[in-house]
């Protein structure tokens, strides 16, 4: 968790140094900027260099940025911090015998690094480093109310969770919320980024300056859109693992347990999230917040319906 908070401080510099370059940009001559944004308009890439920093403006106006010291330096502490927390949730496995996701501590430990986990492998082929401060303090979060809240020591199993299905349901869950963290991020950066292009030029925000280094709001809602259905197929699967599962466990496909319903919830809300968008045409906005409450509801099944919710799923170990 320390490595992470370092993680977190270095990626807050990277967005502070992007807001600050930008507002040279803005406060330049009314020359310059007419000339950028003359070149912005055509789709042609203009570098504006400030001390060492470079901003490629592209995507008719959104800057990428890659040479930024204090981000490698975060996503090389990120990579360091997955390393302990791999090593911590394995040697957790060994302990207790068998996986390491039987209860909410294990889960939160497993579900926190399966997040980690997607945002690195991600970022091998999307650069979206800029949501490493969202990324690592969600898992700061998590790992802290684990930690303090949810610590429990190793037990046996209970016999409904003693089958090869605990395994392949949660881990599937666990990767399918990956998914939706990153595109959970990618919805609320979509949002802000609307806004900011929907505002007449000049307008000289913390949070505009900032935007205007990250991709537009139409390339952050199709990567959104990408990732959110990664993590909705491995939800379909989730949803029917879980129902071979009780059978086996319980003797019935479904039976309207608490944690039943609402992971069928969750699978409704991105399933018309993604119909919407692809047959409706709901696009921008719209489609952001039904991510965004896609996500909210993955939280509170994790979180509300495990601590406060009776049902035949209480094995939250507290």
């Amino acid at each position: 968790m320390a490595v992470y908070a370092l993680a977190f401080i270095f990626y807050a510099v990277d967005l502070a140094r992007r807001s600050s370059a930008v507002g040279v940009v803005e406060s330049a001559s009314p020359v310059a900027a007419d000339r950028a944004a003359g070149a912005q308009a055509a789709g042609v890439t203009t570098t504006l260099v400030r001390d060492t920093t470079t901003l490629d403006t592209t995507d008719a106006g959104a800057a990428r940025y890659g040479r930024s010291p204090s981000l490698r330096i975060g996503v090389a502490l990120t990579v360091i911090a997955w390393v302990l927390h791999l090593s911590a949730d394995v040697l957790r496995g060994v302990a207790a015998g068998r996986v390491p996701w039987a209860n909410m501590y294990e889960f939160a430990m497993t579900g926190t690094l399966v997040i980690v986990t997607v945002y690195l492998i991600v970022n091998i082929k999307i650069d979206l480093r800029f949501l490493g401060t969202f990324i690592t303090g969600l898992v700061l979060i998590l790992l802290g109310l684990a930690s303090v809240n949810f610590y429990v020591a190793v037990t046996p199993l209970p016999p409904a969770l003693q089958s090869i299905w605990l395994i392949i349901h949660v881990f599937v869950a666990s990767t399918g919320t990956g998914f939706f963290a990153l595109g959970f991020g990618l919805s609320v950066a979509q949002l802000l980024q609307a806004r900011r292009e929907s505002i007449a030029a000049g307008a000289t925000s913390a949070v505009q300056r900032l935007m205007a280094t990250l991709p537009s709001a139409e390339r952050l809602e199709a990567l959104a859109y990408r990732i959110n259905i990664i993590g909705f197929i491995l939800w379909t699967f989730t949803l029917m693992a879980g129902a071979i599962w009780a059978e086996k466990a319980w003797g019935r496909y479904w039976g309207w347990d608490t944690k039943e319903v609402w992971t069928f919830i969750i699978w409704v809300i991105y399933a018309g999230y993604i119909h919407a968008r692809a047959t409706r045409g709901w696009r921008g906005s719209r489609a952001a917040w039904l991510a965004i409450i896609g996500f909210s509801a993955v939280m509170f099944n994790f979180t509300i319906v495990n601590l406060f919710f009776k049902g035949l799923h209480a094995y939250s170990g507290l």
